[in-house]
């Protein structure tokens, strides 16, 4: 089993010195306590009288993760009761639908490597890997389901959002619509919905002020959205075993990046950008591994495409809705809550894996 460090640290990449007098330590402490009782409880989850999908779902879970989804909701519980037996449910909850999602989006993407191994897929095949996600999310909407009405409501939201982005991904735009502002809407629905239901959970299930739902919410969802432009650029470094998927997965998957639609667009003006992007085209249609030079040739047009000046500007992109997500918490109290969410949301535009 990988192991991790239940720390806020680990969890968000919060510097230590985020903490540093006693009431700041006390709350970092009881969010390290709230994600220990989380793991546990994801471990108690995982268990379903049948051995095969034990295994196959607790597969990615043990494969590691920060588990970020779960500490927004110890975090965001801070504003009210803090970490009550219904929020950590609801941290747990999210993460099951995290995995679920991650099992779902292998076997649409055909990755290869998942937290640095082998993808679910790869392992068992399409159908279990499908199966297991499927598993994964009935068992959170049981968990929700328990917590009560509101709960289960914003759940169902969160997951038609999850799917209904997927959809949109995998269909492309509409003829007459901005492939960049489709592509960021996709973000919205495929990783913001589910951060900013992380969020919201904590809020309500620690009784905290109402008032607090809307600003938590739009934070998560612009969060959401840099986090994945950062998976963007991520995911054409090179160091896979840093980051857990081989360098241009996403762009041999066909799965649109704003680095290669910032390209396209540039293509109709730029020879250079032209010549790259249909390099990239030509070598992500081949099939990988079955021609060792059309391999290389792509490493190199990735590589390429990674200092390319489009690659800065989706960081650029990504960094103006990480500020967009800190501007969404004005309405809360001044503490370490507030200061915690905004250090995440720097830390987002600066991490490598």
């Amino acid at each position: 089993m990988a192991r991790r460090s239940n720390t806020l640290s680990s969890s968000l990449g919060l510097g230590e010195k985020l903490f540093a007098s006693s009431g700041e330590r006390k709350f970092a402490a009881a969010i390290e306590r709230g994600l220990t009782e989380v793991e546990r409880g994801l471990l108690a989850e995982m268990s379903f009288t049948d051995d095969i999908a034990d295994v196959t779902s607790r597969y990615l879970l043990e494969a590691g993760g920060k588990r970020v989804r779960p500490t927004l909701t110890l975090l965001t519980a801070q504003l009210g009761s803090g970490n009550n037996p219904s929020v950590i449910r609801a941290a747990e909850a999210v993460e099951l639908t995290h995995l679920a999602s991650l099992y779902h989006d292998d076997v649409m993407d055909e990755a290869q490597l998942r937290r640095g191994v082998p993808s679910a897929q790869t392992v068992w095949g399409n159908s279990v890997a499908i199966l297991t996600g499927d598993l994964l999310f009935a068992r959170a909407s049981k968990i929700i389901a328990s917590l009560g009405g509101r709960g289960l409501e914003l759940q169902a939201e969160t997951f038609e959002r999850l799917v209904r982005g997927q959809l949109h991904e995998t269909t492309g735009p509409k003829p007459d619509e901005d492939p960049i502002a489709h592509y960021l809407k996709v973000l919205a629905d495929k990783t913001g919905s589910l951060i900013s239901l992380a969020a919201v959970l904590g809020v309500i299930f620690s009784d905290a002020p109402e008032d607090f739902q809307q600003p938590v919410w739009d934070f998560g969802e612009r969060l959401g959205v840099a986090f994945q432009l950062v998976d963007d650029i991520i995911d054409l470094s090179a160091e896979s075993e840093q980051t857990g998927k081989l360098a241009g997965t996403d762009l041999r998957s066909g799965v649109p990046t704003l680095p290669l639609l910032y390209l396209r667009r540039e293509a109709s003006t730029d020879a250079g950008a032209a010549a790259l992007l249909a390099r990239i085209e030509l070598d992500a249609a081949s099939e990988s591994g079955s021609d060792a030079e059309a391999d290389a040739d792509f490493a190199v047009a990735v590589a390429q495409l990674r200092e390319h000046r489009v690659s800065h500007a989706t960081l650029v992109e990504a960094r103006r809705w990480a500020a967009d997500a800190v501007s969404a918490l004005d309405p809360l109290p001044s503490g370490p809550v507030k200061k915690a969410l905004t250090q995440f949301a720097e830390a987002i535009v600066e991490r490598s894996a």
